[in-house]
């Protein structure tokens, strides 16, 4: 019998749901065309200074780009697959549609340390001292354990990124740790150099954001990540915006409509006590 009408529509199984609120991520393949990828690869090339068929002239680890807000990368964000799983792990109505996909850090075959490789979780809102310009003052952004401004973490695949490819190295399960360490801080939360020591120290094991273009993970936004060198031959093309909430996260809510972002820090929480 087909689904209703009035059915939301579910791209997650249950399996990966539940993937999803133990591990903190969970791959979709295909999230948006491949068509797409090569057109958004062809506009990030020409702001690149250095020419794709001429491997002397990518000089430097990694360049940043940024804030591009044309058709291919809004179509990518604004893929039905992705619109289906953003409702079914943050609710529907509680998360924002993106314009742009944020900061692309083109990743270049290389020997040469980048720098910006660290272990992290990525911060959300200033700190009392903080500027609201993160490009001035980043030092008192934080997150706390409702994780203000972001609902998801997000890495878009704009090339294939294989095990060499410098592909984004993830901690399964960290943002249940991230979680119970955030807990004591309240509202406040923690500043990032803080997160970054704690996030540095957890000890889980390593997945590996590998797949071809068009593939999206998405992940808790407690989820410990890092950067890598790159060992391949080809440079790697990967956005990693945020989704931001519609409405703050909650975790008391009268009728239990929990999200999975809510569940696995309800879960964290909840296993500090037991």
């Amino acid at each position: 019998m087909p689904a209703s009408e009035h059915e939301p529509t579910r791209v997650l199984s249950s399996a990966q749901i539940q993937q999803f609120i133990q591990d903190g991520f969970v791959k979709i393949d295909r999230a948006f065309p491949r068509q797409l990828a090569d057109e958004g690869r062809a506009i990030l090339w020409r702001d690149l200074p250095c020419d794709p068929d001429d491997r002397s002239t990518w000089t430097r680890p990694v360049i940043r780009l940024g804030q591009y807000g044309d058709e291919p990368f809004k179509g990518a964000v604004n893929s039905p697959v992705l619109y289906a799983a953003f409702d079914q792990l943050v609710g529907k109505g509680r998360w924002r549609p993106r314009k742009t996909l944020g900061t692309f850090p083109v990743r270049f075959p290389s020997p040469d340390d980048s720098g910006d490789a660290g272990w992290h979780i990525d911060v959300s809102f200033p700190g009392p001292t903080g500027s609201r310009d993160e490009r001035k003052d980043f030092s008192d952004w934080r997150a706390n354990v409702t994780s203000r401004g972001r609902a998801l973490l997000m890495l878009f695949l704009f090339s294939d990124v294989g095990e060499f490819d410098a592909p984004t190295r993830i901690k399964s399960g960290s943002h249940l740790d991230i979680a119970r360490f955030l807990k004591p801080a309240g509202e406040a939360g923690m500043s990032h150099a803080m997160l970054d020591e704690l996030a540095a120290a957890i000890d889980r094991p390593e997945a590996l954001a590998i797949g071809e273009a068009g593939t999206v993970y998405l992940c808790h936004p407690f989820l410990a990540h890092a950067a890598q060198m790159h060992r391949g031959s080809v440079p790697r093309f990967l956005a990693q915006p945020p989704l931001h909430p519609a409405e703050p996260f909650q975790l008391n809510r009268m009728n239990n409509d929990y999200s999975p972002v809510e569940m696995a820090i309800r879960q964290a929480l909840q296993e500090r006590r037991s």
